[in-house]
């Protein structure tokens, strides 16, 4: 295709180091980016208003961790592997650098509307996930790597879950906001599903010497589709279609059943001397927690936002900073290995999921620690990530070639 051929043309801007590979200026954003925003949160949480966002702040810390922040890594990832996957080259140069820039552009109305019509930032920030998928597209058909495709789908749903948030604020509908916002929590759920499936068993057999254990098919497509019936049945809440609470339970527990005995075949036990090992292995682990706990939730036991928080912290936040502190070494080419401190950032974020989700289920006297809490090990956990990988990730390959 001759559109590929040209993105194979170095741009002015390719020079960069910074612009050489989406995982560069996404990761490093992204973390910078969770740390302001959880910081902001943290002040607000304590009375003080440092911002006046669009939908308020109680809608812009829940959006901005999820199409803010979650999609920057999601976006950094996915435009980094499909490189791999189908053996073109991705986006790079001034065509990164301009995706980047929307981004930012997003992140800025979001937090700072200035007055504009609503629909503006609104616009703005939907524009991101389609330019990553099409980016997606191009490359996996011309390359005819169609096991791919599947990722397609889910960032077309996280379109249309961002897009209900925002109808949500504009017809003050809050109950939209949060179904909508439950679907995105899904939605990357089913992506660390797809994306741990492929990888953590891998990484841990390689790593550790193992043999690795062949995949039960059945438990694969088990553990895959039962999390994609989970998403299709919030995607019917978001059209105001909800399950009864007792068959969403199920398909819940279905879920979180079969992704803790899939995650048990990986070999995680062994994977105790190695923190980007168990960080990962631990991420993992919190899905099926997370979905339990969101089974409990449909059945009126707890809130669903503590189910959500095991998700998007243990999940989401801990398996997003395993990831990019093993991949930001792997394409620099340096060498792969647990860098000072990182575990001790991997556990900071598991143990903030376990404050604020399971420990505030069952003591939720204690909120105001386990929220403050979480919040600061967050902060400090990606703080980490920063000093140990802004310079990696701002400067060119150990090894001298492009990437």
């Amino acid at each position: 295709m001759q559109s590929t051929s040209s993105s194979a043309r170095p741009s002015s801007l390719s020079h960069l180091p910074v612009a050489r590979l989406a995982f560069r200026p996404f990761f490093l954003l992204a973390a910078l980016f969770s740390v302001a925003a959880m910081v902001v949160w943290l002040a607000f949480w304590h009375g003080d208003i440092l911002l006046s966002p669009v939908g308020g702040m109680m809608f812009w810390h829940q959006h901005e961790m999820l199409f803010g922040f979650a999609a920057a890594v999601v976006a950094g990832f996915l435009l980094t592997a499909v490189q791999n996957w189908t053996g073109l080259p991705s986006l790079k140069g001034g065509p990164l650098l301009a995706l980047v820039a929307l981004w930012l552009a997003g992140r800025a109305l979001m937090a700072f509307p200035l007055g504009l019509p609503a629909w503006l930032p609104m616009l703005v920030d939907l524009a991101f996930l389609p330019v990553v998928a099409g980016v997606m597209a191009r490359l996996v058909i011309a390359a005819k790597r169609w096991r791919n495709l599947i990722f397609l789908p889910a960032l077309g749903l996280l379109v249309l879950a961002n897009l209900a948030m925002h109808l949500g604020v504009l017809n003050g509908d809050a109950e939209l906001i949060r179904q909508a916002a439950y679907l995105a929590v899904l939605l990357i759920t089913l992506l660390m599903v797809v994306v741990g499936g492929r990888v953590i068993a891998m990484f841990t057999a390689n790593r550790l010497g193992l043999t690795r254990r062949p995949p039960i098919p059945a438990l694969e497509y088990l553990s895959l589709g039962s999390v994609l019936a989970v998403v299709l049945a919030q995607g019917l809440a978001v059209l105001g279609v909800a399950l009864p609470g007792a068959f969403f339970a199920i398909l819940l527990g279905l879920a979180a059943l079969a992704n803790a005995l899939r995650l048990a075949r990986w070999g995680g036990q062994h994977s105790g001397r190695e923190p980007l090992l168990w960080g990962l292995h631990g991420s993992y682990a919190f899905i099926p927690v997370g979905l339990a706990m969101w089974a409990l939730a449909a059945l009126g036991v707890f809130r669903a936002e503590l189910a959500v928080h095991a998700l998007t912290i243990g999940g989401m936040g801990t398996m997003m900073l395993a990831m990019m502190s093993r991949v930001s070494l792997g394409h620099a080419a340096r060498p792969i290995r647990t860098l000072p401190g990182i575990g001790v950032a991997l556990g900071l974020m598991l143990a903030a999921a376990v404050l604020r989700s399971p420990v505030l289920a069952l003591v939720p006297e204690i909120t105001h620690w386990t929220y403050n809490l979480g919040i600061l090990f967050w902060c400090l956990a990606y703080a980490i990530f920063l000093f140990h990988y802004t310079g990696p990730l701002l400067s060119a390959r150990a090894d001298g070639k492009d990437g």
